[in-house]
């Protein structure tokens, strides 16, 4: 008699495994198609409206924070909008210390500015040169083309109707001697890729065959001056290169790495409450970073540094690097602009009122560092500032339109000789609607403040429900780093950061 031919039932394990793999298959190509999408509708954004001569005309100089983040923002059908910059692109500063420790390439947080624009619904013309002088009086704006391939008239006048003044600073020596021929900056993205250059520089140095003891104590030598969060980051960076991947190629030269962070102020991070900076420093003690808070410098040369501890004799420290972090000053142009309008009275920067126009100069909006306000200029404040803005202006042309349009029924009622009641009434609604545009004033909202220290650790102090809520550690280290993906201003970006993310964990720096 042949065996039974009744079918096995399928095993619940097997169907979980059929449906968990169908569900992969669907949500890896459902999302690489959404990812292939977007890519592509960004590279070809369309085509845009022209210039109106009917339109006013809002230029913005730079393209740093500020003004990127208001360009994004901003209905560019309301104005012809000019972009004038030194620089074509605009770069996500929060991370430039990852730049400057390996961790992340240049490109990668790197934003081209007319990549944005080419998205807006009317064109932007976007010229990169270095804004000169600014006339508030007439209006205008010079303008100098400072690339070594000049035209025949390399500088150029325009005229405004609205000035979005966004220049930013620059950095601050309070004229120590040596500062400005021997140190690292950290405010451009050159600068964090010349200091990275220069620390190799000196590993290798003190690497080479007959290099004495004393001399590879300097050479790896690292300070960094400020101890604000860019100073703090790039510290806590650095010494995860030392660590985790120049330990493994240079283990001879290992014993003789230090790092040692100078701050003037009592403690390192003073906008962070008292017991994130105790944990702070308790983290830099525990991983051999010296910290010398109280600390002014007084001199720079090329292998040494002048410093001063508060009640102590001034001491040279050998090194073979100097990283400056150490605050902003205005630039020039923002001095020149200042002293030619007397309501500008304040050195610390342009006075701006309420709705962040210059006192003095009402077709001048000025936002970020170049401003002296009761808050410190950081990304998050330009971020609201420009925001809000943002909405303003589009008021304003509101405003504009309606106001041109009144006077277009005026003269027409004037030249007819005669007032209809239809006329009449026209005027009324118009008026109407202008007195119910409503320019609010700005508002700044902080949502905390955020800063990696060292091995994979962050800080956090955010208000939550009224309340401050501070943390430190892995957990808040992930929170960071995903507070900084999100606010990548582009899905290209986004992907380029988390891409060396994923090298550096799996091939290192």
């Amino acid at each position: 008699t042949p065996p039974s031919l009744t079918p096995t039932p399928p095993s619940k394990w097997r169907g979980f495994l059929q449906i968990l793999g169908r569900v992969t298959l669907v949500t890896v190509f459902g999302c690489a198609g959404t990812f292939y999408y977007i890519t592509h509708k960004e590279r070809r954004p369309g085509t845009q409206l022209p210039f109106d001569p009917s339109k006013k005309t809002l230029v913005v100089l730079g393209s740093g924070w500020g003004a990127t983040s208001l360009l994004k923002g901003l209905d560019t059908e309301d104005y012809n909008t000019i972009v004038i910059s030194p620089k074509n692109f605009f770069f996500f500063t929060p991370l430039l210390p990852s730049v400057a420790a390996g961790t992340l390439n240049a490109g990668s947080i790197l934003q081209p500015t007319r990549y944005i624009t080419c998205h807006k619904a009317r064109q932007v013309s976007v010229i990169e040169a270095e804004a000169t002088s600014v006339d508030p009086v007439n209006k205008t704006v010079t303008f100098t083309d400072t690339s070594p391939l000049q035209p025949l008239s390399p500088t150029n006048t325009l005229k405004y109707d609205y000035l979005v003044y966004a220049v930013g600073a620059e950095s601050q020596t309070f004229g120590i001697p040596g500062v400005k021929e021997h140190a690292c900056f950290m405010k451009e993205v050159g600068d964090a890729e010349e200091m990275q250059r220069r620390f190799l520089d000196c590993v290798e140095t003190a690497a080479f065959p007959g290099t004495s003891e004393e001399e590879k104590k300097r050479l790896l030598h690292m300070v960094v001056v400020g101890g604000g969060p860019t100073g703090i980051e790039l510290t806590g960076g650095l010494h995860d290169f030392l660590e985790e991947d120049l330990k493994n190629w240079y283990p001879e030269l290992h014993p003789y790495m230090r790092l040692t962070l100078v701050e003037a102020l009592p403690s390192v991070l003073p906008m962070f409450s008292k017991e994130l900076i105790q944990y702070t420093e308790r983290t830099f003690k525990e991983s051999r970073i010296e910290i010398m808070t109280g600390t002014m410098v007084k001199g720079m040369t090329p292998s040494s540094v002048l410093l001063k501890p508060k009640g102590t004799l001034e001491e040279e420290v050998d090194c073979g690097l100097v990283v400056w972090a150490a605050g902003n000053t205005l630039r020039k142009l923002t001095r020149d602009l200042m002293g030619k309008v007397g309501e500008q009275v304040n050195k610390r920067g342009l006075v701006i009122d309420d709705h962040l126009r210059m006192l003095g100069a009402p077709s001048i909006f000025a936002i970020g560092d170049c401003t002296s306000t009761s808050y410190t200029p950081t990304a998050q404040v330009a971020s609201q500032q420009d925001a809000y803005l943002a909405r303003m202006l589009e008021l304003i042309a509101k405003w504009d339109a309606l106001e041109n349009k009144l006077q277009q029924l005026t003269n027409a009622t004037v030249q007819g000789g005669n007032v209809t009641d239809g006329a009449t009434t026209e005027a009324e609604s118009i008026e109407r609607k202008i007195e119910r545009i409503k320019l609010k004033p700005f508002h700044y909202s902080h949502q905390g403040s955020l800063a990696y220290i060292r091995s994979d650790k962050a800080i956090a102090d955010l208000p939550i429900f009224g309340r401050e809520w501070a943390n430190g550690g892995v957990a808040t280290f992930l929170f960071w780093r995903s507070a900084y993906l999100s606010t990548i201003f582009s899905l290209r970006n986004w992907a380029l950061v988390a891409g060396d993310r994923m090298r550096i964990k799996f091939f290192g720096r």
